[in-house]
């Protein structure tokens, strides 16, 4: 594929100037837990270990979404569970990412610090699974031959609202055990029924069958707060899902970390990935899914999104750019089409893997985003530009939203945008007013 050269560009694309940006902390009051190896411990405690016989085998799963202290969880659960006389295992249950390979599945846990040498323990990667049963809708469901193959399962995940829906169980437990555990076979079996019958629904409907037929004993569910910290970790059985997820799933919408206005012009976002979030930017932050049979947020209203980058952890795995209306060459030519599309075709969302309109510099990518909004007015324009849809307490905002991102937002200073070859920097212009 060519893509444009600078000239051609720049005839198409009348120069503008850009607002003064300011730099601004966003600190909304949010509470954080003190201890979370000793409520990591208290967690597995409560759960209905006695189903497991004695010395029996224990499947940690354990998916690939960032959970702030994963490394910390994830060793007291497998710690505390061999303390008590189980032989704890660690299986992967993140569904199709790691590239649907069972190296890839290890070496994304090993990104988080998870490995067989940090736990001293196994890690089953392995990607085989079983039909356990069919949902009353005919949708076969799959499960991990590892977890089968163990006396218990025992799930780790952050709860939190989904990137692709809303409802009484979004990201959690639940989804965890039905699609993650499920491997790609289960991944792409709950996507063709969620796109066809909603997601909440196919949820509830195949954690039926896994909780029947697989040995599932609960989990530890994970709720962080605005900052990304934990917030609370509560051990979960398995009769209690997915109910007793819409009380953890309504706490962490509380501390949901989303922009404090509710339209822009342009939306700048440095970098995406996998480890920001599984749609590579927040859809919350957003205001895109971007999937079949889930209409879009109504806030935020953002006209334009330019994704300037990829994280270094996501390794090219630039699933979720389609959401974004502008890049630029550089990181396009960085997208590793073969993670992309394996998401893609498994999670049925293909618009996210397009390549949005990509462009030869991030100067040439931020005019055209200014200038495909309408009337412009530089002292007028709504831009928000953030790190990524991850780090909300610090990000920068066009002069005119500064009255209006309210009183948990604290101005630093005041920048003036430029470029070096192209590239975007930012300089300070003098003290905050």
């Amino acid at each position: 594929m060519e893509f444009p050269d600078a000239e051609t560009v720049d005839a198409a694309l009348p120069e503008r100037s850009f607002p003064t940006f300011a730099r601004v902390s966003y600190d909304p009051e949010t509470p954080e837990l003190d201890d979370v190896r000793g409520a990591a411990r208290d967690a597995v405690s409560s759960l209905p270990l006695a189903a497991v016989p004695a010395g029996g085998t224990v499947a940690v799963a354990v998916g690939s979404r960032g959970i702030y202290a994963v490394r910390a969880i994830v060793e007291t659960v497998v710690a505390t569970l061999s303390a008590a006389g189980y032989s704890p295992v660690v299986v992967p249950a993140m569904g199709s990412h790691g590239g649907a390979t069972a190296d890839g599945q290890r070496r994304t846990l090993a990104g988080l610090g998870i490995t067989e040498e940090s736990l001293g323990r196994p890690v089953d990667a392995r990607l085989e699974t079983d039909i356990v049963g069919t949902t009353d809708r005919g949708q076969d469901v799959p499960v991990a031959t590892a977890a089968l193959e163990s006396d218990g399962v025992v799930a780790i995940n952050r709860v939190k609202p989904h990137t692709n829906f809303s409802g009484r169980v979004e990201s959690g437990l639940s989804k965890l055990l039905t699609v993650g555990l499920g491997k790609q076979a289960g991944a792409r079996a709950f996507h063709e029924a969620a796109l066809t019958h909603g997601y909440v629904d196919t949820i509830e409907r195949t954690f039926d069958v896994v909780r029947e037929h697989a040995p599932v004993i609960g989990g530890v569910a994970v709720v962080e707060n605005f900052r990304d910290r934990t917030a609370r970790v509560e051990g979960v059985a398995a009769a209690d899902l997915p109910g007793a997820e819409t009380r953890l799933l309504e706490r962490a919408r509380a501390h949901l970390p989303t922009l404090p206005v509710d339209a822009l012009d342009v939306l700048v976002v440095e970098e995406i990935g996998k480890d920001v979030s599984g749609s590579g930017m927040d859809t919350n932050v957003i205001g895109r899914y971007g999937v079949v049979n889930a209409s879009d947020p109504v806030t935020p209203a953002v006209d334009r999104i330019v994704a300037l980058g990829l994280t270094e952890a996501t390794h090219g795995n630039g699933h979720g750019i389609g959401l974004a209306d502008l890049t630029t060459t550089e990181v396009a030519a960085e997208l590793d089409l073969g993670r992309m599309y394996t998401n893609a075709l498994t999670s049925g969302s293909l618009s996210r893997s397009a390549i949005p309109v990509a462009l030869p510099t991030e100067r040439h990518a931020l005019r055209a985003a200014i200038g495909t909004i309408g009337q412009y007015d530089p002292e007028a324009a709504r831009i928000a530009w953030l790190r990524d849809t991850g780090h909300l307490s610090s990000f920068r905002v066009s002069e005119a939203l500064v009255d209006d991102v309210g009183d948990a937002v604290t101005v630093e200073r005041r920048e003036r945008l430029r470029f070096d070859h192209g590239e975007a920097a930012f300089v300070p212009v003098g003290g905050v007013e």
